[in-house]
């Protein structure tokens, strides 16, 4: 009988995103094989092999001016990210002020477009870069 527990669980799905797209191109051994730079004015944001690929579930606001009509909701679950341990390990990122209680937003440090990552207070040495939110060059 625990056997067959055991099978049943197995199937059971996982709480934990899984990988949704080929990332080959993109990750060396695990890490960043390229540059990630901004989408909008070309500054680095992080040099290869620093950031650490990770499938999370990450809500970020949609990268766009703010009006009067945007609302707290207006963003996208991503699950593609870079895991960068440490803040002086980026080239040139900048942080918003905090919201939400606990979480700051990265954006360019150049331009200040963003956001392009996201970090908790609770978590101070872990940073994520959404890898749809820069280029890899």
């Amino acid at each position: 009988m625990a056997a067959a527990q055991e099978a049943d669980e197995g199937n059971l799905p996982s709480d934990k995103p899984q990988q949704t797209r080929d990332m080959s191109d993109l990750v060396t051994d695990g890490k960043n094989g390229k540059t990630l730079t901004c989408e909008r004015c070309g500054s680095k944001v992080l040099l290869p092999g620093l950031g650490t690929y990770v499938v999370k579930q990450i809500f970020l606001p949609h990268m766009k001016m703010k009006s009067e009509n945007q609302k707290p909701e207006d963003g996208e679950t991503l699950t593609d990210f870079w895991l960068i341990q440490g803040m002086y390990t980026f080239e040139n990122v900048g942080f918003t002020n905090t919201v939400s209680g606990d979480v700051k937003y990265m954006i360019c440090a150049d331009c200040e477009v963003g956001p392009i990552g996201w970090s908790s207070l609770q978590d101070k040495n872990n940073f994520y870069i959404a890898v749809d939110r820069v280029k890899h060059v």
